[in-house]
């Protein structure tokens, strides 16, 4: 299939879910960061079956556990930062009026490429250094560092374009 046959299927007008067809490229980031937290319980859960059953586990499913939960988390961080469901950052924001808010997306827009370029530059350092048990590049598990990152900014330059495009509403107006 193409590219635009691809995107046309996913940009119709059918519902899914409730939602327009866009849903899977709107949510894919929750989507990847619950897919990798359900391998994560599963594999824990069939290793400790398999310990208290057999009285041996699978020598592997710790480290991919634990990896899956990685790539959960820091995904699962940039899908929460997309909604600005951070509550600590969302509790000074709504605080501050609309320059200083403007200032502060520009400032995590920036800290946000910051990180995404030293995440890159970790992951350049540190490709060849090996996991213990799988034996596998320790690159596949911080890359999910590196897109989380990069996700973060993605959204940070649209809060930012949102920020100037979007109507101010001054006190005591209404929309």
């Amino acid at each position: 299939m193409s590219y635009k046959l691809i995107a046309g299927l996913l940009c119709t007008e059918d519902k899914i879910m409730g939602k327009s067809g866009n849903f899977i490229l709107h949510n894919l980031a929750e989507m990847v960061s619950a897919g990798f937290l359900i391998v994560t319980t599963t594999l824990v859960v069939i290793n400790v079956i398999l310990r208290y059953i057999f009285s041996s586990g699978i020598t592997w499913s710790e480290e991919a556990a634990t990896g899956c939960f990685v790539w959960s988390v820091f995904i699962g961080a940039a899908a929460i930062y997309k909604h600005r469901g951070h509550i600590g950052v969302d509790m000074v924001v709504n605080l501050l009026p609309a320059l200083p808010k403007r200032i502060l997306d520009i400032l995590l827009t920036v800290l946000n490429g910051y990180l995404s370029y030293l995440a890159f530059l970790y992951i350049m350092t540190s490709h060849t250094k090996m996991t213990p048990v799988m034996g596998i590049s320790s690159a596949y598990i911080s890359t999910s560092v590196l897109i989380s990152f990069i996700l973060m900014t993605v959204y940070s330059v649209q809060f930012v374009y949102q920020d100037f495009t979007k109507p101010q509403v001054k006190e005591g107006e209404t929309k």
